[in-house]
């Protein structure tokens, strides 16, 4: 194994030293531990405190057109699985619901089925499905549609519960959790590799490691930043509308095809596409909205009206149904809608996992599967090479 070296009656390092303790990172520590790394990770917050707790918890392939992503999202979606065996279903809330996609009209139905094809070549369970099959699968959508796709490998997980469970069971295989610590800077050897990071907390003003691992969500890029290593990780704003409890009256994760447009676009204005799905305990969640504002947590009435507006149009019941609350969070988004995944080799010693946008809940367990690889000097079962992290300067070379 590889690891530092250790002599009796020293204590020994971590091997890894993950930042944040959100989705990612804890699930980076539960694959380092498994692969027997030892492995300390430091929040700044609370655990889940982030992103991930600010968002509906879906693994979703259906969203993906075919590439490294789509690569990634299938052997993610073939991994929370055993993680579901592992941690129990129960314990992380996973719920096989599938999804279900939605085409108003008929050139928006074509481009759908040519998608559809695409991703069943690439390994994708996806049914497309005319406006009576979609009537079955969901009764109380409107009619007013040309058609659409049916996808059973989607799935969801209530997320701060699943990263509570990984690092719990990293914990059990030796790991450390430090929350309430922020790190101020990075520590270097003579040649310049990181050996691990500076913090603001008294207790622990230094810590060291093998490899540091950036899984800091939206605070990815400013930490990146402060090793000398940028990647272009940004904070995109989005909210979610919360119903009151309701019966079984959404059965799937159902959204429009314009979904898939708006994740894949760059714009840094207001963009929204409507996603419904309903939750075990009766509320069912409307989102998606998308604008890039920094940190700004205004709340948008606007935004909220359009949301709720095009879920109506959707499931037109929901105009009788009231509103509790709403809330909102920031997506790490890069600009090629490519994670950052992998060692830097501008800082030796650095190690990205970051930059999954909306998707991070659905690609985490693949990420710390493929770090723990690399990190053990086996061969990761998808090439790292599209997430490297170098990438941006090289195509601004």
């Amino acid at each position: 194994m590889t690891g530092t070296s250790y002599r009796p009656g020293i204590p020994r390092l971590p091997d890894v030293l993950v930042v944040g303790a959100g989705i990612i990172g804890a699930a980076c520590a539960y694959y380092c531990t498994s692969a027997g790394l030892r492995v300390t990770v430091v929040e700044r917050g609370a655990i889940g405190g982030g992103t991930t707790g600010a968002c509906e918890g879906n693994i979703l392939v259906s969203d993906k057109e075919t590439g490294p992503e789509l690569d990634l999202a299938l052997l993610s979606s073939r991994l929370w699985r055993e993680i579901r065996d592992d941690l129990g279903a129960a314990a992380v809330e996973f719920h096989t619901k599938g999804g279900v996609v939605v085409a108003g009209s008929d050139v928006t139905a074509a481009g759908l089925r040519q998608l559809t094809a695409e991703q069943r070549a690439a390994g994708v369970e996806a049914v497309d499905v005319g406006p009576d099959e979609l009537s079955e699968l969901e009764p109380n959508l409107t009619r007013e549609v040309a058609g659409g796709a049916h996808y059973p490998q989607d799935a969801q997980v209530q997320p701060v519960l699943a990263a509570a469970h990984l690092l719990r069971h990293a914990r059990a295989r030796g790991a450390t959790v430090h929350s309430g610590v922020n790190v101020t800077g990075f520590l270097r050897d003579r040649h310049g590799a990181v050996t691990g990071v500076r913090t603001d907390a008294a207790a622990l003003p230094a810590l060291h490691a093998r490899w540091v691992v950036n899984a800091a969500g939206t605070w990815a890029g400013q930490l990146a930043g402060l090793a000398g290593a940028p990647v272009p990780v940004l904070p995109r704003k989005g909210f979610i509308l919360v119903t009151e409890p309701l019966p079984r009256v959404v059965r799937h994760k159902v959204y429009t095809a314009e979904y898939v447009a708006n994740v894949a676009s760059d714009d840094a204005g207001l963009e929204t596409s409507v996603v419904v799905e309903g939750t075990r305990a009766g509320t069912v969640l409307i989102g998606a909205s998308r604008e890039r504002v920094g940190f700004d947590r205004t709340v948008a009435l606007p935004v909220l009206r359009r949301l709720a507006d095009q879920a109506i149009g959707l499931f037109p019941f929901l105009a009788d149904v009231a509103l509790l609350r709403s809330y909102l969070g920031f997506r790490p988004y890069c600009p090629d809608h490519l994670p950052v995944i992998g060692p830097d080799p501008r800082a030796p010693g650095l190690v990205h996992a970051c930059g999954h946008e909306g998707a991070g809940i659905g690609l985490a367990p693949a990420t710390g599967h493929l770090l723990a690889q690399a990190l053990t000097g086996r061969v990761p079962d998808l090439p790292l090479t599209p997430f490297r992290p170098q990438r941006f300067e090289e195509a601004a070379a």
